[in-house]
This record gives C-alpha cells, structure tokens and sequence, in this order.
C-alpha cells in the first residue's frame, strides 16, 4: 500500500473518531446541564415536625425547554423519536406534578393564561372530575393566544373583574391544602423566557389565607352580574 493511499485512510480514521469523539462530549455535558438546570430551579424541604406545614418548594424560571406535554401529562409517554420539548425534570414539570395530583378541586387565580399546555392540564384534570374554577383579568382575556374561551367552552366556570386596575394575583389551590403562589404568570415567556419563581406549600396557615382572598373574589365577580362576554357589571 502505498504512502498516500495510507495518509488518506488515516486521515479518514481521524476524522471519523474525532465525531464521534466531540458526539460522545455534547451528550456528556448536556446530560449535566439538564441535571444543573433541575437541581438549580427546583428547592424542597420537608419538615415532619411542624404541624402547620409538612413540605415547601420554590421553583425558578426559566427552564431551557418546555416540558415535554405528552412525556409527564399524558401518561402513555412521548411517541417522538426525536421531541424538541424536555423529557427531564424542569421546573415546569414540577408544576405539572403537582397540578396532576389534584383530586377534588383546583382554585386558579391568574392575571393571564396564554400557555396551552397548562390549559390542557386545567382540561384534563375537569373531564376527571375535578371541581376547577379559574379567576382572571378582563383586559387579558383579549390578550393574544388566551386560552381562556376555550377553557370556558369546555364548560370551566370562569369569572373577572370589571375595573381600570389590574386583577393581578398569580396564584392557585389545589384541594384547598396546596397552595402555589409566586411572580408566575401562565405564558410561554414566563417558562422559557422570564426570571420568575413559584412557591408550592401546604402550609395551613398560609393557605387558608388565601382560600379566603380567592372565594372573596369568586363572590364578588358573582355571575348574576355578569353581562355581556362573562364580564361582570360595575
């Protein structure tokens, strides 16, 4: 053989070991990003001694992806062989977890809901059977990509305020025990794009607080004044 044959299959060989070498790198370092990434947006602690409060957990967004819809809600796993959504835990995910659990009733009390796939979770959960009731403000239920009407035609009771000022709380109930509460607005952007944190305790003495603010608007924004679009009257 001679010498520049040999020099062109070497030259071959080095580049072939080099992929798959530099290949081999990139899934080592991104599978230890997403681990970084999960450990750095996603704090527990759990206290078995305090009465009042059993567990706490402050999540941080953004994430890096949105989680894969059909890989943590669905249940029969994602089918894609190649999904451009998260299949690892992210603080989105947690969330999920958590909204997933919901048995009896889930109390939301949001400025704006835009993301479609918390929306889906919000479906889910009321065709179980699950008691959902959702609190937003008027001007956002105008707001590009609301996925409010369509909660509303799936038969989810819904009510808003009628003022100049905002109905801004970020916050929801699960089975009236859980609360999740924080900077967290349910868009796309607060996922992937914003600094945003959500706190999720079962602190009895914080969440009964709540439950008092959200059932205070829920009569306020009474349907019987509602006219027009679900929008309450002055």
């Amino acid at each position: 053989m001679d010498s520049a044959l040999k020099g062109s299959i070497y030259t071959i060989l080095f580049f072939f070991t080099s992929e798959l070498l530099y290949k081999l790198y990139r899934k080592v370092k991104d599978s230890r990003h997403v681990k970084s990434e999960s450990e750095s947006n996603m704090y527990s602690r759990k206290q078995e001694t305090t009465s009042n409060c059993s567990s706490l957990k402050v999540l941080f967004f953004p994430d890096s992806k949105i989680a894969c819809r059909d890989h943590f809600i669905t249940g029969n796993g994602c089918y894609k062989d190649i999904c451009a959504y998260s299949h690892s835990d992210t603080a989105l995910s947690e969330l999920y977890k958590h909204m997933l659990a919901c048995k009896s009733t889930l109390d939301v009390c949001v400025f704006v809901v835009t993301c479609k796939d918390l929306a889906d979770v919000l479906a889910r959960l009321f065709r179980r059977g699950v008691k959902v009731r959702i609190i937003t403000d008027k001007e956002q239920l105008q707001a590009s990509g609301s996925q409010i009407w369509t909660l509303m035609k799936d038969g989810i009771p819904v009510r808003t305020n009628d003022s100049s000022y905002l109905m801004h709380h970020k916050f929801a109930l699960i089975d009236g025990k859980v609360l999740i509460n924080g900077s967290f607005n349910w868009t796309r952007q607060a996922i992937t794009g914003n600094q945003e944190n959500l706190i999720i305790t079962d602190d009895s003495s914080v969440t009964q607080l709540f439950m008092r603010e959200f059932q205070k608007l829920w009569e306020q924004y009474d349907p019987k004044n509602i006219v027009a679009g679900f929008l309450p009257k002055p």
